[in-house]
């Protein structure tokens, strides 16, 4: 009989140890899990608080042009008052306070600057959506060197881009101004149309092209009718795209402006700057224009969305 206590001591022994030993691996798991849990949750925060950091740094200049764009003050950080008396002086060109007409200049460079972005957008729209159906087209390899050869001037610098074309036009013996301004905006902005475009001719059916000629359309019909419905959601992208580069472009155009007088937004912004100091109307320009293009991505996302839902459903 003590034999056999013995035994079921023993039993009982090593059942407690195996117990204890048991306890403390599910401690340890638990102890590991919670590290991990607190190690995810430090990376979450950090990460949203560079998400935050960066969108700070990015829109601080931007709301801080459009807060003062609403107080009289010629200088940035001088808040003198709520007024619209900037946005008075930019929409009449005279300001009543000091009587004293707006810079001309500036609804000069605000004109070429419009014309030229809305042609150079529009041309290059053009050109960049029938260059991206003709390298869809294209056999593997051929189409791969010209899209290494399209995204060259997109990642090459503004100021190398604009000594090319500025020698290009020396060399050619054109006069600068507007046209060679226009056709530098149309070089730098096509590639980018391209690069919007492609993504809708790699979604399409490729069999509708075919499908439309077979059924008696010439090629001219069958690319308005089946073709360009297709891809323009990428079009317009491209176009947005084009028209804001060629607004925001300084590098390009101040090669080949030339010396006649012709000054864009940038041009502007740089020769008054240099005089010691900006125009106060630019503050109204500036958020009117930002507001505009907010508005017009707004409206994208909503129809992309729209069509999002249609092809769900």
């Amino acid at each position: 009989m003590s034999h056999i206590s013995a035994i079921s001591n023993q039993q009982s022994a090593i059942s407690n140890q195996q117990s204890a030993i048991s306890n403390q691996q599910i401690s340890a798991a638990q102890q590991e899990a919670r590290r991990r849990s607190r190690q995810l949750a430090a990376k979450r925060v950090a990460g949203q608080a560079y998400l935050w950091l960066l969108l700070v740094v990015l829109y601080a200049p931007i709301l801080l042009i459009f807060i003062f764009s609403f107080t009289q003050s010629k200088i940035i950080g001088n808040w003198t008052g709520f007024t619209f008396h900037l946005y008075e002086n930019l929409f009449t060109g005279y300001d009543s306070t000091t009587h004293v007409r707006v810079d001309p200049n500036l609804y000069r460079a605000v004109g070429f600057t419009a014309v030229i972005a809305v042609a150079a957008a529009t041309i290059a729209t053009l050109l960049g959506t029938l260059a991206a159906i003709g390298l869809f087209n294209m056999r593997s390899r051929a189409r791969k060197g010209i899209t290494f050869l399209n995204s060259i001037p997109m990642i090459n610098p503004d100021i190398l881009t604009g000594i090319s074309l500025f020698l290009l036009f020396v060399f050619l013996n054109i006069s600068r101004g507007f046209v060679t301004v226009l056709i530098a905006h149309v070089v730098f902005c096509t590639p980018y149309v391209v690069l919007s475009v492609m993504p809708r001719l790699m979604q399409m059916n490729p069999n509708l092209y075919e499908a439309a000629l077979d059924l008696g359309a010439t090629p001219a019909q069958a690319l308005r009718k089946v073709l360009l419905p297709e891809l323009k959601p990428g079009m317009i992208s491209g176009f947005i795209l084009a028209l804001t580069l060629s607004i925001d472009d300084f590098g390009v155009t101040f090669f080949t402006k030339g010396s006649n007088g012709l000054e864009t937004l940038s041009t502007f912004i740089y020769a008054d700057a240099r005089k010691g100091g900006l125009t106060p109307e630019l503050r109204p320009l500036f958020s009117l224009i930002f507001l505009t293009i907010l508005v017009l991505l707004i409206i994208m996302n909503i129809r992309t969305n729209k069509q999002q839902n249609k092809l769900q459903k």
